[in-house]
């Protein structure tokens, strides 16, 4: 870990001489949901490959590049596509664009994602904001010597997610009519879904929904100083006693139909972070 401090100003020296800007907000965005890039007034793109340390994109749906510029008048940073553990990527490397945009000065950092419903109560399509978190992926970013300069050994994650921007989200979605949940998100390694066994299991231990990313980034982004907003796309059901076999592709198109309305979610609450004090 103590080799982190040095990749990450590597990056952000990279990203600072295409971009001069100082972010408030950081982007990630998930699978099928890279079209929110389209209401960022861009200034600035710069591929996966052109900025050192950082991972290339392999998921489908996933673009592979940064996009700086601003959102409602606000300066953001946008990841058009993660990544995730099952591309055989260590978790350090997967969250280091998180640490290069705290470097960055970002201050308030929106997670999307597209995940599996496991509340019966929820419906495809529903969007959920994360107020809480299972890591069952079997492995942890922060494993390892702690260098005190990144954040602390010990990090608190009482409240992963900021309670005030859950409530803010919750707020803006019902401004526009969008029907949204708050809930727990469990993460898994994958790349292979549960079986049935395991969606009992993860409902039992108090997930609402299901994915294989999100979690990590989270965690870096409460060791490195980051308030964060997570949100879900209900892509598929995961009802145990009704499964039937998942299709990637009614996966990602479902991603894609909700996604207008993450758009105008995304963009409210980058709205509102720029008109009061991200704490």
């Amino acid at each position: 870990m103590l080799d982190l401090f040095d990749k990450i100003n590597d990056a952000s020296e990279v990203i600072r001489r295409h971009w001069d800007r100082k972010p408030q907000v950081a982007v990630v965005l998930g699978t099928g949901l890279g079209g929110l890039v389209g209401d960022i007034d861009v200034e600035a793109t710069i591929e996966y490959g052109d900025l050192p340390h950082f991972p290339q994109s392999t998921a489908i749906g996933h673009r592979g590049r940064l996009v700086c510029g601003q959102l409602r008048g606000v300066p953001v940073v946008a990841m058009e596509g993660r990544f995730h553990y099952y591309e055989g990527y260590p978790l350090k490397q997967i969250t280091l664009p998180i640490r290069v945009f705290r470097s960055l000065g970002a201050e308030l950092l929106v997670l999307s994602n597209a995940c599996g419903g496991l509340n019966p109560y929820f419906n495809t399509g529903d969007i959920m904001v994360i107020e809480d978190q299972i890591n069952l992926i079997g492995d942890n970013p922060l494993i390892g010597i702690n260098d005190d300069r990144l954040g602390p050994r010990f990090p608190d994650m009482s409240e992963p997610y900021s309670q005030q921007w859950v409530d803010r989200a919750i707020a803006i979605a019902r401004q526009h009519d969008i029907e949204a949940h708050k809930g727990v998100f469990v993460a898994v390694a994958g790349p292979n879904l549960e079986t049935r066994a395991e969606y009992r299991f993860l409902r039992m231990i108090g997930a609402d929904v299901v994915g294989m990313s999100t979690v990590p980034e989270t965690i870096v982004a409460v060791h490195c100083g980051l308030k964060v907003v997570g949100l879900s796309v209900i892509t598929d059901m995961c009802l145990p006693d009704a499964l039937g076999p998942a299709n990637v592709e009614e996966i990602i198109r479902v991603a894609n139909e909700a996604e207008p309305r993450l758009r105008q979610l995304v963009g409210g609450i980058v709205g509102e972070a720029g008109t009061v004090r991200i704490a």
